[in-house]
């Protein structure tokens, strides 16, 4: 993170440089040279590169900082976050920061998990087929702090706004219908066939 925000301090720094070359370039304009021989790069693009290596840098440090407040809040290790990290881009294939659903139901089989169909669930309520970084966390976080849940084949209302956010929690709530199976306390939740829906089959 120090190394981080030196580089961030450092591309600003450079700005007045930026700020100069634009001058030039404008003194170079008015005088009708648009043809300049001794470099292959024009003021647009320096200007973007510049741009865009700031918003790069700022953005990693905004993520960086946001992991170690999740780290912090969910009494995860600097090690167990660097597996979560280490895991989650080799299952990336994309390398774009969201595995697709293939990819994450690789990286849970790799995981001795079967539950898949439920864990998307709470992966990725609204079933875009990807999962961010930060609900991989929150997924991860769970499965470490609590091994020991049994497999069912509903969910609770109360398990849905406690794992979710709000929103996706009541987006889910919506649209699953009540478990007509046995054994299932009231207002139980039928996350299979929901999950059917979304996925296909929840068998591996």
């Amino acid at each position: 993170m120090t190394q981080l925000k030196q580089c961030e301090h450092v591309i600003v720094a450079y700005k007045p440089n930026v700020d100069k070359l634009e001058g030039d370039h404008q003194l170079i304009q008015e005088s009708l040279v648009f043809d300049n021989k001794h470099t292959n790069y024009t003021m647009e693009h320096i200007r973007v590169g510049w741009e865009l290596l700031l918003t790069t840098v700022a953005r990693t440090i905004n993520e960086i900082e946001t992991q170690i407040l999740t780290r912090d809040a969910k009494g995860i290790s600097q090690q167990q976050m660097k597996e979560f990290r280490s895991s989650f881009n080799h299952f990336d294939r994309k390398k774009n920061g969201a595995m697709e659903t293939d990819d994450f139901r690789a990286c849970l089989i790799s995981m001795g998990e079967v539950e898949f169909a439920r864990i998307m669930i709470l992966v990725d309520p609204n079933g875009t087929g990807n999962v961010s970084f930060q609900s991989f966390i929150d997924f991860m976080t769970r499965e470490t702090a609590d091994t020991d849940t049994a497999e069912q084949p509903y969910i609770l209302v109360e398990e849905l706004r406690r794992e979710l956010p709000p929103e996706q929690a009541e987006y889910c709530i919506m649209r699953m219908p009540p478990y007509a199976g046995s054994g299932a306390p009231p207002g139980a939740l039928d996350y299979t066939a929901f999950s059917t829906a979304l996925y296909g089959e929840s068998d591996l």
